[in-house]
């Protein structure tokens, strides 16, 4: 009976262990459970959703470029483009063998569609190909059945109408890098091929054409495929962008020069504003937004003429005679010389040891400071030049916007080079010497300048000497009001300012003007202006006696830079004209005549002008 009792005693003991264990690990799976639902429940909750809802971003449409007009110059337009998906493809490879017998498929092409393949999951579509045509479409669609994992879609691409003739203006969009990555943090750039500005306006302002980003809310399964779209949100499409530009005086610019090699800019001497930016030769921004080849790369790189180069900011050239006029302003403003003193020029400047020619062989003869910039009479600024030194020379041309950059915005500008003792000092460790104050008064030896320099320093000598800036872009951009006249005071004497704005209106219009034979005969189109030849070679004294050779002579390279600067019209000038036309020869025979047509068209265009005639004709 003790035995039973003391059995039963056991079993009860154990029993009890036994229910209470439970017990614990039945109150710690409650606990957890209150725990994970109840305390963590809204955490988990969201956890859960992520997984099963995804929320991917949309890419926006990319804002218009727009002329002055509303031209666009920039745009979107239907971009028919054909993908593969690995998993319905099989044997990729062999697909992409039959793909490429329809659509052009290079070896690089190839590489990077195998590498975006193995990295993306086998069910997302990588794109083989954009910019389609309609037939390439068709054939792919006509042979589906023999492109297992082939497909074609619709989607938008940028366009530039104008191609080349608005290239190193407008620049051009290209799929996002990781350079472009590392400098902005903006989810839109982590985007497959999302398209990004990379030079010109597209780049200056990529964030205001960029757009916001829309938003898709789709359901997945467990390993992130796409089982139907739950909501859409369509993006914001980026802002347009208006510029200064009159598309048809671009367009004019850039066609005048033919198979020339150069720029043209035109500029608004009141307000600033750039009507006209050209570079020659361009090339087709469109190739870059579709993607280049690598043949067409290297053909650009070799091409002698650097279509790649935005010439109007980025070319620095001597700028020769045109430079006569800010020696001429440094002279008057130093009190050290006269406007009616005379030089005589027999051909010659005879200096130390050397002897510094003139552009006319035989001279001028006595001429005064108007005559002298008329005939660009070098023997006379030589003298002036010597006179009143290099840094008083270096302080007038800087006032004009010589030797800095100006400040437009487009990526790549150069700053031109204006010399000074303190510069060459500082740059070679040298010491200035008074024969190249003779040289740099004539525009020669260190000076240099871009073409977009030199029409701002026609600008602020035609407007009477306020400082007015480039201006490309007009603001507000949905806007097109007429842009407040800008620009402060240079703190030049209008006695000398008219001067040599007289002896401009006499290169052109005056007797003896080097660029008489580009006059015009109606009253309200004449303009003045400044011829320049600038030497890319040095000329013996040998070579002097047997006789010069004519840039007709020589090859292209060794041939003379041809500059014209001017205004118009003479009455009332509000336009500014600079052209350089590289190896182009004498400035008068080669640039002066472009400069004419581009400003008379410009003038022609200008809505004070059309409201004047039309007012003449009316009172007849």
């Amino acid at each position: 009976m003790r035995g039973e009792t003391d059995r039963y005693k056991t079993f009860s003991r154990r029993a009890f262990l036994l229910a209470g264990g439970k017990l614990a690990l039945f109150t710690a799976i409650l606990g957890r459970l209150y725990h994970l639902q109840i305390l963590e429940a809204e955490r988990y909750a969201t956890l859960a959703e992520d997984n099963r809802i995804n929320l991917r971003l949309l890419p926006p449409q990319r804002g218009r470029i727009v002329d002055r007009f509303g031209e666009p110059l920039a745009l979107n337009r239907q971009n028919y483009r054909v993908t593969l998906v690995a998993e319905k493809a099989g044997n990729a490879r062999a697909v992409l063998d039959a793909l490429a017998q329809i659509v052009p498929i290079t070896d690089h092409e190839r590489a990077k569609i195998l590498r975006e393949l193995e990295r993306s999951r086998r069910f997302i579509p990588v794109t083989v190909r954009e910019n389609l045509n309609w037939t390439e479409v068709a054939t792919i669609e006509v042979n589906a059945p023999d492109l297992p994992g082939v497909a074609t879609d619709v989607g938008r691409s940028r366009f530039y109408p104008h191609g080349e003739h608005l290239s190193h203006l407008i620049g051009y969009v290209g799929a996002v890098s990781e350079s472009d990555q590392a400098r902005d943090d903006d989810p839109l750039l982590e985007l497959p091929n999302f398209p990004v500005g990379k030079d010109g306006v597209e780049r200056q302002h990529d964030q205001t054409l960029r757009g916001s980003a829309g938003a898709s809310e789709v359901e997945v399964n467990a390993v992130g495929r796409i089982i139907r779209e739950l909501s859409r949100e369509e993006g914001e499409q980026g802002r347009e962008v208006r510029l200064t530009i009159d598309l048809p005086v671009q367009r004019m610019a850039y066609e005048r020069f033919g198979e020339e090699s150069g720029a043209v800019v035109v500029m608004d001497v009141l307000t600033g504003e750039v009507l006209a930016l050209a570079s020659m030769p361009g090339y087709d921004p469109n190739a870059f937004a579709e993607g280049l080849s690598d043949e067409k790369w290297r053909a650009l790189l070799a091409d002698g003429k650097h279509p790649l180069v935005n010439k109007a900011i980025a070319g620095q050239y001597a700028p020769g005679s045109t430079f006569k006029m800010m020696v001429a302003l440094a002279a008057l403003e130093s009190g050290l010389v006269d406007a009616s003193q005379r030089v005589h020029c027999s051909g010659s400047y005879e200096f130390g040891d050397g002897t510094f020619h003139c552009w006319k062989r035989e001279g001028h003869g006595s001429v005064e400071m108007e005559t002298a910039i008329r005939q660009s009479c070098d023997v006379y600024f030589y003298e002036t030049a010597r006179r009143i030194g290099i840094d008083r020379i270096a302080a007038m041309a800087k006032k004009f916007g010589m030797g800095r950059p100006t400040a437009i915005p487009l990526s790549g500008e150069k700053p031109g080079l204006m010399p000074s003792r303190e510069w060459k000092r500082e740059a070679l460790g040298q010491v200035w010497h008074q024969g190249e104050t003779l040289i740099a008064g004539i525009g020669q030896g260190y000076v240099l300048a871009t073409p977009l320099q030199l029409a701002l320093m026609t600008a602020r000598l035609a407007n009477g000497g306020r400082a007015v800036v480039p201006r490309l872009v007009r603001f507000p951009l949905d806007e097109d009001p007429e842009p407040a006249r800008a620009g402060a005071d240079l703190h030049i004497s209008p006695d000398a300012l008219a001067l040599v704005v007289r002896g401009m209106e006499g290169v052109v219009n005056g007797p003896g003007g080097t660029a008489n034979g580009v006059r015009l005969a109606d009253p309200n189109l004449q303009f003045g202006g400044k011829t320049g030849t600038s030497q890319v070679r040095r000329i013996t004294e040998k070579e002097r006696e047997r006789g010069v050779k004519k840039n007709e002579e020589l090859p292209w390279r060794q041939r003379d830079h041809a500059l014209f600067v001017g205004f118009g019209p003479i009455d009332e000038p509000r336009y500014a004209v600079a052209v350089v036309v590289e190896h182009g020869g004498g400035g008068a025979r080669v640039a002066a005549p472009i400069a004419r047509d581009v400003l008379k068209l410009v003038m022609e265009r200008d809505p004070s002008r059309k409201q004047h005639v039309i007012a003449q004709v009316s009172e007849g």
